[in-house]
Formats: structure tokens, sequence, C-alpha cells
């Protein structure tokens, strides 16, 4: 991931997003949703959505149940927060995410005009917050989420991802 400060100029203030101090209990409602989709099958990211210090949305991945490839967590949540509070414009909320968004997440963040993103463990193979892409920061984009990486979660968000693609992979017979 790469290291440097978050450059964008953001469309909510500050101080009417989840802080520092919300991440942990915010990142483990995050992470029970990412072993929600182990159940069906699918890669175990989970995302909830906040407003006002309350998860108005939750969400695990479920391309694999949904045959849809479209249906990563951060997705669901976005639609789910949407319908919850009759609008599409999510300004004042934070998508709290076990891993770095892909380029569909991260630029459905910027469509919805959301407020902060916060994730747990880079993605260094599809990030684009800041491991491959930087799309929240991009300079064509109308709307600039801030986000934040909380390391703390990393070593559970990746641990969930490594003993799920154990358990997919054949037995090696040597």
């Amino acid at each position: 991931m790469k290291e440097r400060p978050h450059s964008g100029t953001a469309f909510a203030a500050p101080e009417t997003l989840a802080r520092p101090g919300d991440d942990e209990r915010f990142m483990r409602g995050a992470l029970d949703e990412a072993r929600g989709a182990i159940v069906h099958a699918d890669v175990p990211i989970g995302a909830v959505i906040v407003r006002e210090g309350e998860v108005v949305a939750r969400a695990h991945n479920r391309r694999e149940i949904d045959a849809d490839p479209t249906a990563h967590a951060e997705l669901i949540a976005l639609r789910a927060a949407a319908r919850e509070l009759g609008r599409w414009r999510l300004m004042d909320c934070a998508l709290y995410v076990t891993v770095e968004p892909c380029a569909m997440c991260a630029g459905a963040a910027v469509l919805a005009r959301i407020g902060l993103v916060v994730f747990g463990a880079p993605d260094e193979r599809a990030g684009a917050i800041r491991s491959v892409a930087e799309i929240l920061d991009a300079p064509w984009a109308n709307h600039r989420p801030r986000w934040r990486y909380y390391a703390p979660s990393r070593e559970e968000s990746e641990r969930l991802l490594q003993e799920f693609f154990a358990r997919q992979r054949p037995a090696n017979d040597g």
C-alpha cells in the first residue's frame, strides 16, 4: 500500500463523520458480516454503513449465492443505506469495510457521495483507495470521500481471507 496522506477535498464536514475512536466498534460489525459470507462459500468481506453513530446498513459479499458479479459487500451496503435513508446522497455516512475496496466499490462510494471510507486491510492486487489505484483522490472526481486505514483489524481481516482460500484449494496429494 502506498504511503501518502489523503489529498482530496471532502464534501462532508469531518465533525459529522465517525471518529477514529469509533473505528473498533464499527470494524467489529464489518468483521462479523464478513464471517456471514463464509456460510455460502463467498469471499469473507463485510461492510457496515454508519450515520450519526448508528449502523444504518450492513452486508457481506454475495456473489456466489446471488450469481452476481457486482454483489460486493460495499455495493450491497450502499444500496441498503440509500433505501433506509430514502436518498442516494450518503455524504453524512461512513463506510466501514474489512478489505480495501476495489475500483468498482471505490467508484460507487464516490458516486454515492459517501463521506468517509474506513478499511481494515489493504488489497495489494486490487485495492483502489491506496494500493493499486487512488480513486477516492482522483482529480476528475466531483466528490472525494475522506478515508482512513484502520490497521488494528488488518490481521483478523487477512486471516479470514487466508483461511477461506486455504479451504477452497484442493488438497495437494504430493
